[in-house]
């Protein structure tokens, strides 16, 4: 018999809690219990390996609790989360076909379909998208003793901008050079991963980092609790960096979301995206896709960057990108399409 809600919700919430905390693992193992094949019928088993990001960032918790729900609720899907260096990773491991499901930002699926930037000469023209999710907000901490208080502040100081190549490099790139800075020879750059950049918040080591994670992001809660604080990208540099890349979209971070922030920050924002390979079969994503939204409001409990989203808006926003054909047949069949 199937597990209930009640379960899957318990079991997400401890990955959520382990993640936002920067410990535990994705694959957190479900109380045993046998899924009955329920209106699945007689499919083959299918596999489902979700990368997500790494272990301190709120995708790690999400990827958790939507692959708990798949591998408990349809009978002949195995599902499983693992811990990844990020969105650009998840889509190589994609193409690359080491695993079927995923989430990055918008651009960055758009960027690897077309076989530019970061994936320059290794298009994956086959990417399908199962929902848009979530906006992903930049969220850009510093030390207050670094006396930065913009962008373009970040001039000459040790920053945190992640491996070269990455996504979150990439929102460096446009994002610095959109304030008039010469990205990344204007700055001191430290070429860490964001839980590392935490660490060195934390003791002073570095001036700043760029985190790019669903708020709150345990990263910036440990940052935050040591005399950091969040900057504001202003409309004028959202709209500077529009021209050139229109998936981004303001966004606030509401007062409160982590230690010490009194106010409101506004950052910006691309919204995330659950992709796969075009080659998953069409019964498999549509299973996938209709115990998603029937189950949206237990993960929404289970993890905040989850809760509110409607089906509506999950077609919207995803910068052009094709919907896999057995997602589609669920939007049309509710009528969102």
């Amino acid at each position: 018999m199937k597990k209930t809600l009640s379960v899957i919700l318990a079991s997400a919430l401890l990955v959520s809690a382990l993640a936002s905390c920067g410990g535990g693992s994705a694959n957190t193992p479900a109380p045993a219990e046998s899924k009955s094949s329920g209106s699945e019928g007689e499919h083959a088993p299918v596999t489902i390996n979700f990368p997500t990001a790494g272990a301190s960032g709120a995708l790690y918790a999400v990827g958790a609790a939507i692959t708990n729900l798949w591998d408990t609720q349809i009978s002949y899907v195995s599902a499983s989360s693992q811990a990844s260096e990020g969105g650009i990773d998840n889509l190589n491991q994609i193409s690359e076909g080491e695993s079927q499901v995923s989430i990055a930002i918008s651009s960055n699926c758009l960027q690897c379909m077309n076989g530019t930037d970061s994936f320059d000469g290794r298009a994956y023209g086959d990417l399908k998208v199962i929902a848009g999710l979530y906006f992903n907000p930049n969220q850009v901490v510093v030390t207050n003793k670094s006396g930065i208080d913009d962008l373009a502040g970040v001039k000459g100081k040790h920053f945190a901008v992640a491996a070269a190549g990455s996504s979150v490099y990439g929102e460096c790139d446009n994002h610095f050079t959109a304030a008039g800075l010469n990205f990344p020879d204007d700055i001191q750059a430290e070429y860490i991963a964001f839980g590392d950049a935490a660490d060195m918040l934390q003791n002073g080591t570095i001036d700043g980092a760029w985190i790019m994670s669903g708020a709150p992001a345990g990263a910036v809660s440990q940052a935050m609790s040591a005399d950091c604080k969040l900057l504001n990208i202003s409309d004028e540099l959202i709209a500077q960096l529009q021209k050139d890349y229109p998936w981004y979209a303001p966004c606030t971070i509401p007062a409160g979301t982590y230690p010490n922030q009194d106010e409101d920050v506004q950052t910006s924002a691309i919204k995330m995206v659950m992709f796969c390979r075009g080659d998953l079969d069409e019964q498999t994503v549509y299973d996938l896709t209709r115990t998603l939204w029937e189950n949206i409001d237990a993960l929404g409990q289970a993890q905040a960057n989850l809760e509110g989203l409607t089906p509506e808006e999950a077609v919207k926003d995803i910068a052009g990108l094709p919907l896999h054909a057995g997602a589609e047949k669920y939007y049309k069949e509710i009528g969102v399409l």
